[in-house]
């Protein structure tokens, strides 16, 4: 039995990757531009926009990740809605990790000077205008240490797309180790992988905030 457990794994364990890449290929870039656009509306919407921002971000802020799974994959199609367990599984990362990082997105436009958008006013330009030439190019540097954690939490949370039959990383690890009964292998293996993904990630974003970065507006180390 230990003789094919190895070959078996990593035959597997590729598909998995794959699975893993594709659900992340997607939810990373439109969570991050659906936290950007509930972060302006919080701040730049009329009261109607603002409500509806602020329940979105406060519901899936506060439900739990494997609860808005559950909701979407059993609740939905009782209202004539399925989704399959990929689509279901990108869909609750992207409601999720999307709040959170509307919150970050959110605090750097409460954080930049008032001078900074009277003088926008003064040039004649519009609400949008304002938020997309002068606040969100100042803003989403600000925000992208906060925008980075989170996604960092969100390929980690990526092995929970199991639950609902995704066979990522992890369920393609769990379901090895339901035959052969070897978790340490199983599990080491999997976490060396989520370790290398997240670790990649954090250098890859270190390197995009020195790139996005505002002279003038760095903090000084001594």
């Amino acid at each position: 039995m230990y003789t094919e457990f190895w070959p078996d794994f990593l035959s597997r364990l590729p598909f998995g990757i794959m699975v893993t890449l594709e659900i992340l290929s997607i939810t990373i870039p439109v969570s991050i531009g659906y936290g950007i656009l509930l972060g302006s509306a919080r701040v730049y919407g009329n009261a109607f926009i603002r409500l509806l921002a602020a329940g979105l971000v406060v519901t899936f802020r506060g439900f739990p990740l494997v609860v808005t799974l559950f909701l979407l994959f059993y609740g939905l199609p009782e209202m004539g809605v399925k989704l399959s367990p990929f689509w279901t599984a990108v869909t609750a990362f992207i409601l999720c990790s999307g709040a959170y990082q509307s919150e970050y997105v959110r605090g750097a436009i409460r954080s930049l000077e008032v001078g900074q958008i009277e003088a926008a006013r003064s040039l004649g330009m519009t609400r949008l205008q304002e938020l997309i030439h002068i606040v969100l190019p100042q803003a989403i540097p600000r925000a992208l240490p906060g925008i980075s954690n989170e996604i960092i939490y969100q390929i980690k949370y990526s092995s929970l797309a199991y639950i609902v039959g995704v066979n990522e990383i992890f369920g393609i690890t769990t379901s090895i180790n339901s035959i052969y009964f070897r978790p340490i292998e199983t599990f080491l293996t999997a976490a060396a992988i989520y370790l290398v993904m997240t670790t990649a990630a954090h250098f890859g974003f270190k390197a995009l905030e020195g790139h996005m970065s505002i002279p003038g507006l760095e903090i000084e180390i001594r």
